[in-house]
């Protein structure tokens, strides 16, 4: 049925966006798909959407800014599948101001603790685990985590953390058979820009992105699949990210330009 046929698959954040597709787009496989999120009602919903489409599933509603849930988490899966295969981490939050705006400094811890030190939670208690398995360990980081964006600094800091923890975790790892598939999403259509975070650290309750002329969750999700399966080492999901990777080592003046004139455009 595919590769990830059986494969006992947890994924963060699946309520909505980048992980609901996921999970979405993984489902016909006939994978055992462990749903975590804070929102019970709309995990349910996907996991009935996914049951109907040939995927077994477990709901664990959570909240990841808590280490001892976190834990729960990957000690519940394998208390009720027995092991792990696939990790992904994909929960997160963003913010929208300048720096030099913010008012609240709370903004930066708040985004660190979700984005990466919910990770890193994560991924300890699921080693032993994945060892077993030879598993797979996918983060989802972000193009913002490979150069700098302005009005992004917070979060461009925690995904620059991410990268640089599975950078040297694949290292480590690589005669585990563990492999790292790290996911640079360019911007998306989900939720979370919703949500950001202000200068007050309130939530901006629009999206500032123009939604119409960027990638939706679900066109990501149909890259990762194949990305994950063939253990790839990092997935880029756009040519702007690809290209800004290069030019910020032969030309970083133009891709500070880039940068700007992208959140300039909202696209």
């Amino acid at each position: 049925m595919g590769e990830f046929s059986g494969n006992v698959i947890v994924v963060t954040g699946a309520s909505e966006g980048i992980g609901r597709a996921l999970c979405e787009a993984l489902a016909p496989q006939g994978p055992r798909l462990v749903l975590a999120a804070r929102n019970a009602e709309r995990l349910e919903s996907l996991a009935s959407a996914c049951r109907a489409a040939g995927a077994e599933t477990l709901v664990v509603p959570c909240d990841l800014e808590k280490e001892t849930e976190c834990r729960e988490l990957i000690d519940r899966t394998v208390e009720h599948f027995g092991r792990l295969d696939t990790l992904v981490a994909n929960a997160g939050r963003t913010m929208w101001a300048r720096a030099d705006e913010i008012r609240d400094s709370a903004v930066f811890r708040s985004v660190m603790e979700l984005n990466y030190f919910s990770v890193v939670w994560l991924t300890l208690a699921a080693l032993p685990h994945l060892k077993t398995t030879r598993g797979r360990l996918v983060p989802v980081a972000s193009v913002a985590g490979l150069t700098g964006v302005p009005e992004r600094s917070a979060y461009c800091a925690s995904k620059h953390a991410v990268i640089g923890f599975f950078d040297s975790l694949r290292i480590e790892l690589a005669d585990s058979g563990v492999t790292v598939t790290t996911v640079c999403p360019d911007f998306v259509v989900t939720e979370i820009h919703r949500r950001a975070l202000d200068a007050q650290g309130h939530p901006l309750g629009t999206s500032p992105m123009q939604e119409a002329r960027i990638m939706t969750a679900e066109e990501c999700a149909a890259l990762m699949v194949p990305a994950m399966a063939a253990r790839r080492r990092m997935l880029i999901t756009s040519t702007r990210g690809k290209l800004g990777r290069v030019l910020k080592l032969i030309a970083p003046g133009l891709i500070d330009r880039i940068a700007a004139r992208a959140i300039a455009e909202r696209k």
